[in-house]
């Protein structure tokens, strides 16, 4: 079976007509190992798909798009390959659906960092291919979402976002942001902070994993 992008894949132990799928996007430098192993701690009764991204950083690193530091040492992401890393994930959710028995109408996006920050692009830019996002450690950024995406129906969606307080990667400040612009678009989120790096906490697991069972 030929997908878009390489994935690991964990079935469910509780066999439904149609199963929901958690789909796992990992964050900068790292792949598809990585949050694939808190699987078989989830919830049993999904599909648990974690995908590799597309650019390949070599010795097994991966990444969504590429950050770049210009002569000041100022960092900035490469929006178009986001916006491709975008377009890819959702053909991929599309391709997961017709292969495997896929509840289309339940499918959550859990992202770490840079993966967090594409399933706040994907949701918002194609909100009826995604009910859910848990959102580690990343924020939200305009600049890769489809244009006029503020005119979406957004009415199915719900996000559990955390952010570490001392996270040395991305500024708590920056998650801070967030959860104002959802309000506007009338999307529930539930925020949190934890007093860690960037990293996910237990606690932060046990909350999100609560959150998803609700």
């Amino acid at each position: 079976m030929n997908l878009s992008l390489e994935y690991k894949i964990q079935e469910p132990k509780v066999i439904l007509d149609k199963n929901p799928l958690l789909l796992l996007l990992h964050g900068y430098g790292s792949n598809e190992a990585d949050l694939f192993s808190f699987a078989s701690e989830l919830p049993d009764t999904y599909y648990i798909v974690s995908a590799r991204a597309p650019y390949d950083l070599q010795f097994g690193s991966y990444a969504w798009y590429a950050i770049n530091f210009d002569a000041n040492q100022n960092k900035f992401s490469d929006n178009e390959q986001a916006k491709n890393s975008r377009e890819t994930i959702v053909q991929f959710i599309d391709e997961l659906v017709a292969n495997y028995p896929i509840d289309a109408s339940n499918i959550t996006l859990i992202g770490f960092s840079q993966g967090a920050i594409l399933s706040y692009a994907v949701a918002l830019s194609y909100p009826e291919k995604v009910q859910k996002i848990i959102a580690l450690s990343g924020y939200f950024n305009s600049d890769i979402i489809k244009e006029n995406f503020e005119s979406n129906n957004f009415h199915n969606l719900k996000i559990f976002a955390s952010h570490g307080t001392v996270d040395q990667v991305i500024p708590v400040e920056w998650a801070r942001k967030t959860p104002p612009i959802l309000e506007q678009l009338a999307i529930p989120i539930t925020y949190k902070e934890y007093p860690v790096g960037h990293g996910v906490a237990p606690q932060n697991f046990y909350d999100f994993k609560n959150w998803l069972l609700q």
